[in-house]
C-alpha cells in the first residue's frame, strides 16, 4: 500500500508504518522510537497492523523541523505536550523561526571551481578547497562537484584580497579559525547579556505562552542588528587606536636606515606605604601613579640642572679679562 493510498477506501489518508516512513522521510525504527518516547500519538490498531493518519505525518515533520533547528528530543517533547494540552505552539514556533532566520542581509552566492582558481590567481588546490569546506566558507552543492555555495560572499572577498596582498592561504585559514573562536565568545556573551536583562521576562514559563513567545520574537527582530552594530563600532575604535600606535612604532626613527635606540630596562621600585597613602590623600587614588611619575621626572630634571650648574662653575672660562 502506498503512502498516498487510503486504507479501506476512506477519504482521509491513513498509512501503514512503512508508508508513513516513506512519506515523512523518517525510518520505521525512528517512528517506533518516537512512539516509545511519547512524541507521536498512539496509532489506531486495526487487526494486526497499526494505522497512522495525517496528524502523525504532520507531527513527524514538526519534529524534523525542530531537530534541524537544534532542539533536543526532550525539549521537543515539552513543546509538543504544550501544544496537545491546548497551550498553543504557534508563538513558540514563530520565535524559533525568528531566531533561526538570517542574522544578516547578505545573500549567499555560488562559485565554480574554475572561478575560484581565477579569483585566487590559480592557487586554490584541492587541499585549500577542502579546508574552506571544513570552515564553512564554501558549502557543497549536491550533484555539482564543480560548483560551491558561498554563504558569505563578503568573507570570501576578504580572503581574496588578503591573498592578493601576499598572505598565504594557510595563514588566512588559521586566522579565520582564531577569529571565529573569539567572535563566538562575543556572541555567547551578548546572548547571555540580553537573556538576563531582556528575554528572561518572556521565557519565564516553560514553554512560554503564545503571547510571550510572540513578544519575544518581536524583540529578537529589534535587537538582531545591535550585536553587529556594537561589534562594528568597537572594532573600528580598536583598529584606529592600535593601527596608530603600530604606525608610530614603525615610523619613530632618527633617519633613513637608523633604528630606534633600545629601551633601557626598568627596575621596579617599592615605595613606603605611608608615602603612597599620603599621595592618595593629596591627589586621589586614581591619580597616584601619574603624580609619583611626574614627581620623579621633576626630581631628575632638577638634579640634572644642578649638575650642569656645578660643572659650569668649576670650569675656568678661557680668555676671562681681569
Amino acid at each position: 500500500m502506498s503512502a498516498a493510498e487510503p486504507v479501506g477506501g476512506r477519504a482521509a489518508a491513513e498509512y501503514r508504518i512503512e508508508d508513513l516512513a516513506h512519506a515523512s522521510g523518517a525510518t520505521v525504527r525512528t517512528i517506533r522510537a518516537y512512539q516509545d518516547r511519547g512524541l507521536l500519538p498512539t496509532p489506531e490498531r486495526r487487526g494486526r497492523a497499526n494505522v497512522y493518519r495525517d496528524t502523525h505525518l504532520a507531527r513527524l515533520r514538526q519534529i524534523a523541523d525542530l531537530l534541524d533547528r537544534g532542539y533536543t528530543l526532550a525539549s521537543i517533547k515539552e513543546l509538543l505536550e504544550a501544544w496537545d494540552s491546548g497551550r498553543g505552539l504557534g508563538g513558540v514556533l514563530g520565535l524559533v523561526a525568528e531566531v533561526h532566520g538570517p542574522w544578516t542581509d547578505e545573500r549567499a552566492d555560488r562559485i565554480t571551481r574554475t572561478e575560484l582558481r581565477v579569483r585566487f590567481g590559480g592557487h586554490p588546490d584541492d587541499e585549500a578547497v577542502t579546508e574552506a569546506l571544513e570552515l564553512g566558507v564554501l558549502e557543497p552543492i549536491p550533484g555539482r562537484d564543480d560548483e560551491f555555495l558561498v554563504p558569505s560572499p563578503q568573507e570570501l572577498a576578504v580572503a581574496v584580497e588578503l591573498h592578493a596582498a601576499g598572505v598565504p592561504l594557510s595563514a588566512i585559514s588559521g586566522h579565520l579559525r582564531e577569529l571565529r573562536g573569539q567572535v563566538e565568545q562575543i556572541a555567547c556573551r551578548f546572548l547571555e547579556f540580553t537573556t538576563e536583562h531582556v528575554f528572561a521576562r518572556y521565557l519565564g514559563h516553560h514553554p512560554p505562552t503564545d503571547a510571550d513567545a510572540a513578544e519575544a520574537a518581536s524583540m529578537v527582530r529589534r535587537l538582531r542588528p545591535l550585536a553587529q552594530q556594537s561589534v562594528d563600532a568597537e572594532l573600528a575604535r580598536a583598529m584606529r587606536t592600535f593601527a596608530t600606535r603600530h604606525l608610530e612604532h614603525h615610523l619613530a626613527v632618527e633617519g633613513p636606515g637608523t633604528a630606534r635606540p633600545p629601551t633601557p630596562p626598568t627596575t621596579p621600585v617599592t615605595l613606603p606605604t605611608d608615602t603612597i597613602r599620603s599621595v592618595q590623600r593629596l591627589v586621589g587614588r586614581a591619580n597616584t601613579g601619574a603624580f609619583i611619575a611626574a614627581a620623579a621626572e621633576r626630581e631628575v630634571q632638577t638634579r640634572t640642572l644642578e649638575a650642569l650648574t656645578t660643572s659650569s662653575l668649576n670650569t675656568p672660562i678661557v680668555g676671562q679679562i681681569d
